[in-house]
């Protein structure tokens, strides 16, 4: 069960890492207000959020305390997250403050899973 989780554990990295390297591809872009959420962003989101139920799931089966309230933070960041970035994907630009607002709930998400003890 350990070599699962730590595969999710993983995977759920490599998602965030997906999602805040394409956020920071775009800030430059941003600055002249033509940044757009590329697919990395997309893949990155979905891929947390799909490793992230998995690991709330293992964690559960293999008796391991689950901070219920802290998922549940971190699940609505990344929902919103998710579906900005899944409904403005197609758009030449976004909007800065929508842009920044996925920086700014993506930075959000890593401090509560490393902070939030």
């Amino acid at each position: 069960m350990d070599v699962l989780i730590h595969l999710c554990v993983g995977l759920h990295i490599i998602g965030i890492a997906s999602l805040l390297g394409g956020f920071l591809t775009q800030l430059k872009a941003m600055g002249q207000g033509t940044a757009r959420f590329v697919p990395a962003m997309l893949h990155g989101a979905f891929t947390m959020l799909v490793t992230g139920v998995a690991l709330v799931g293992l964690n559960q089966a293999d008796d391991q305390p689950v901070d219920n309230v802290k998922i549940g933070v971190k699940l609505a960041l990344l929902i919103v997250i998710l579906g900005l970035v899944y409904v403005k994907r197609d758009d030449e630009t976004v909007d800065k403050r929508l842009f920044a607002l996925v920086g700014l709930f993506t930075t959000a998400n890593i401090f509560i899973a490393v902070l939030w003890t």
